[in-house]
């Protein structure tokens, strides 16, 4: 993510600011709003299990292109399909991760775990996939971009470089002001916005994909406040989103295939939850919505104790079997402090439950995985259709390859040449991860040149900016307007084999939305805030 002076600025939904008594009064309203819905978090800081903070939140909605948005939610069942052939690629995966499982000892774990399934055979060949395909606008669009449709070599031209540089930042000091640029040319958005704006992709996450809760409840938060500060009529704007019942569906769905009525969906959790209620949430809507559906949490170290394999390898918690297993946890090292947990995890995999996610497809969603694919050459192993691959291929930012050889060697020179145009990431997730511009060159110089096999480079994305405020526990009230980015989740439901997709289906969104300055963008790390998409098109007008 970067930005700076010629960064075109989205149109806030309302105007602002707003009156100082009016914003104090209605940000009070929606703190109490917040919590009382679930939009709620334990704190880091002072934690209790007795006591909840309301989860940082976006006061009014952050305006999307509608157009990329559709977009976006038309794909993710082509991705959703895309995951689920590589996961089933047994000697893509193996040879894409042979040099990150030699520098990366939890990939490694995770890779050995799958090596021993595959020897054994897939007691369970059905998986559940529930994934979140995370994007951001990129304000650099050239093939989308009526301020630079012109053809590669006009784009090098160095007069029509300053004209279009003049452009934007002549919107965005028009948008600043709350009114339309009067040099606009016909056909451009007055106010810097959408029409030069694609989206790109960040990741898939194909293990823990959370806010299916969080993410429908930013949207009830900010249309509360919309109806409070009198703009009810913005509410049209905003997308239905359906996330949660999106996601718990899929699981009962799984849990229907695997047709035993007295089995159990667990949740696999971390041994402290601080983004609790998005977790309970899920639980609550299936007891509540399949109320014959029983669900159970357990840590790793709690099924390392109570798990065992039937006598068909039905996985067992006392007499209890499980049908459906969703991990919340198992994606960082921290998760398997002892052997024990790796144990549990191995059961697990090795028994008749349907997983989500199972193992290949937690490897399918490394970061490794994620650069190889965004070749062309190794795109069209996993999608026949050209439409489907031009279109999957467009979103793919440049990701590159830091193994030691020919290629890897050339990206390593090339990224402390030009740090400042790259992030750095390993194969984890959760964030608070990633290295980032002029950090680069350092963090590179202390691996050795196999080590660096573990990490993939990607090039930073320019989001276009979002003005508003962002409401923090024991932040100041009233705050300030401040410059934010967004990154939209889209997530995805697929459930089948090797050779039979049963479900795949879109479902749902999230919007997480952060300080123009922030690097990193997790709610749950303390870094972001909830936020949904106001919807705008390229015509609109302030």
């Amino acid at each position: 993510m970067s930005v700076d002076e010629h960064t075109p600025v989205l149109r806030s939904c309302i105007k602002l600011p707003l009156k100082k008594d009016e914003l104090i009064e209605v940000i009070a309203k929606a703190k109490d709003y917040a919590i009382m819905h679930g939009a709620a978090m334990r704190s880091k800081t002072s934690f209790s299990p007795d006591s909840l903070n309301f989860a940082p939140f976006v006061l009014v909605p952050s305006s999307f292109p509608r157009k990329e948005f559709e977009k976006a939610i038309a794909l993710q069942p082509i991705i959703n399909r895309l995951m689920h052939n590589v996961a089933h690629d047994e000697e893509f995966i193996t040879t894409t991760l042979a040099e990150t499982i030699k520098v990366d000892e939890f990939t490694a774990n995770l890779f050995n775990i799958y090596r021993k399934v595959l020897a054994l055979g897939f007691t369970q060949r059905i998986s559940l996939g529930m994934l979140r395909s995370d994007l951001m606008l990129e304000s650099r669009c050239p093939e989308l971009s009526p301020l630079l449709e012109t053809s590669a070599g006009a784009g090098n031209d160095a007069k029509e470089g300053q004209k279009q540089k003049e452009r934007m930042a002549d919107a965005k000091a028009s948008t600043k002001a709350g009114k339309a640029n009067p040099t606009a040319q016909p056909g451009i958005q007055r106010s810097a916005s959408s029409s030069y704006c694609c989206w790109k992709q960040v990741e898939i996450n194909t293990i823990a994909s959370g806010f299916g809760h969080l993410g429908p409840a930013s949207k009830t938060i900010q249309s509360f406040v919309l109806r409070e500060l009198g703009h009810a009529e913005k509410l049209k704007q905003m997308p239905k989103n359906e996330a949660l019942a999106g996601l718990c569906d899929g699981m009962v769905k799984a849990w229907n295939i695997y047709a035993k009525p007295k089995s159990v969906i667990l949740f696999i959790i971390e041994d402290i939850s601080y983004n609790i209620c998005d977790q309970r949430f899920h639980e609550f809507y299936i007891r509540e919505t399949y109320p014959h559906i029983k669900v159970l949490r357990r840590t790793l170290t709690e099924v390392h104790k109570e798990g065992k394999l039937g006598q068909n390898k039905e996985l067992l918690l006392g007499n209890t079997e499980v049908a459906v297993i969703y991990f919340r946890a198992g994606y960082e090292p921290g998760h398997y402090p002892t052997q024990g947990e790796w144990d549990a995890r191995y059961l697990m995999e090795t028994s008749l439950a349907i997983k989500c996610p199972s193992i290949q497809y937690h490897l399918a969603g490394t970061k490794k995985v994620q650069q190889a694919l965004a070749q062309p050459a190794v795109l069209e192993r996993f999608i026949n259709d050209p439409e489907e691959m031009k279109a999957v291929g467009k979103i793919f930012t440049g990701l590159y390859s830091m193994d030691d050889n020919e290629v890897g060697n050339a990206n390593y020179e090339m990224a402390m040449r030009t740090p400042e145009k790259f992030v750095l990431k390993p194969q984890r997730e959760g964030g608070g991860n990633n290295v980032y511009g002029l950090d680069i060159p350092d963090a590179l110089k202390r691996m050795s040149r196999v080590e660096r096999s573990a990490w993939i480079l990607m090039d930073l994305i320019h989001p276009p900016l979002s003005q508003g405020y962002m409401i923090r526990p024991g932040s100041d009230v009233p705050p300030q307007i401040v410059d934010m980015v967004s990154e939209l989740g889209i997530f995805g439901v697929i459930i089948g084999d090797a050779d039979h997709i049963i479900h795949n289906y879109q479902a749902g969104h999230m919007l997480r939305t952060k300080l123009s300055t922030a690097n990193e963008g997790g709610v749950a790390a303390g870094l972001g805030a909830l936020d949904s998409p106001y919807l705008i098109d390229s015509d609109d007008e302030d």
